[in-house]
């Protein structure tokens, strides 16, 4: 499959009771979708994954599946864990409801590169669906380099990488200079996006895209047909805006600006996470 364009790391809005907002995921799926996103990623960090039973994952895929299938655009969900064995068992509960899963490169347990590249190897070898390399090094305490990312990158299955290392280091250039065939590479870190599509990738799984949607898809038309100053322009504005929304713990902040705008019922978020302050949500109300 090819990646490309923005792609939405849905929330999961909860109601006055607590209870997922089913009709409001909803809302919000078929509102990124109309303003251009090329797919919703379902089950990422920003939906609070980890703070979701498993009834509730599976009506959040449900959802998101019901609306990327109407509308034939690109599911991904999150899926795998630490250890490979209990991964190749996440992935294989995707058949026939996601195109492709983001799997997060092995976190806690601090595998060596060969330990990573041999991880997905395996997932490559017994997934029914696409993989998307999540490196996400401040979370995972494993930082993959540009060498071995072309390694996973030329394992069959393997479609791309959520690239979110905190900024634009050595090894995100010499990665971007030299890709494999066919392989993606999305930013992850929402104040970098234009950088990266300056640099050569194809799109990114941007959190701040539920808001101003379809600005982030005019930024990477731009960067595409060549329109390097309009480009740059709206680079610099969308990066601020994005910085914003992460000024508090993803996705508090966000919430509370889809809450203030209407878009969600409330803004709660699941413990160990709290809501955040009234004043991240005003700031970043004011740059949108």
């Amino acid at each position: 499959m090819t990646l490309h364009g923005v792609y939405v790391p849905l929330i999961t809005p909860f109601a006055e009771d607590g209870e997922i907002a089913v009709e409001a995921l909803e809302g919000l799926a078929r509102a990124v979708l109309d303003e251009g996103a090329a797919g919703l990623v379902a089950l990422g960090t920003t939906a609070e994954v980890a703070m979701l039973a498993d009834e509730e994952r599976r009506a959040v895929v449900e959802v998101c599946a019901k609306v990327c299938q109407e509308r034939g655009v690109t599911l991904v969900v999150g899926a795998g864990g630490s250890d490979t064995r209990s991964s190749v068992e996440a992935l294989r509960e995707l058949k026939d409801r996601a195109d492709a899963a983001l799997v997060t490169v092995p976190s806690f347990v601090r595998p060596s590169e060969a330990g990573v590249l041999a991880h997905f190897t395996v997932l490559a070898e017994q997934s029914p669906v696409s993989l998307i390399v999540y490196n996400i090094p401040y979370r995972t305490g494993q930082s993959v380099g540009a060498a071995t990312l072309r390694r996973l990158g030329e394992l069959p299955m393997v479609t791309g990488v959520k690239h979110a290392v905190g900024g634009v280091d050595q090894d995100t250039v010499t990665l971007l200079a030299d890709l494999p065939e066919d392989f993606a590479v999305l930013a992850g870190d929402d104040p970098f996006f234009s950088a990266l599509l300056a640099l050569g990738a194809s799109g990114g799984i941007l959190a701040s895209a539920h808001l101003h949607t379809g600005r982030f898809v005019e930024l990477v038309e731009a960067w595409r047909s060549g329109d390097v100053a309009h480009a740059r322009a709206l680079g610099h504005r969308l990066s601020v805006m994005s910085a914003s929304m992460f000024a508090e713990p993803n996705p508090t902040v966000i919430k509370g600006v889809l809450h203030a705008r209407g878009l969600i019922p409330t803004a709660s978020v699941r413990l160990p996470l709290v809501p955040a302050g009234q004043a991240s949500i005003e700031a970043a109300a004011r740059l949108l």
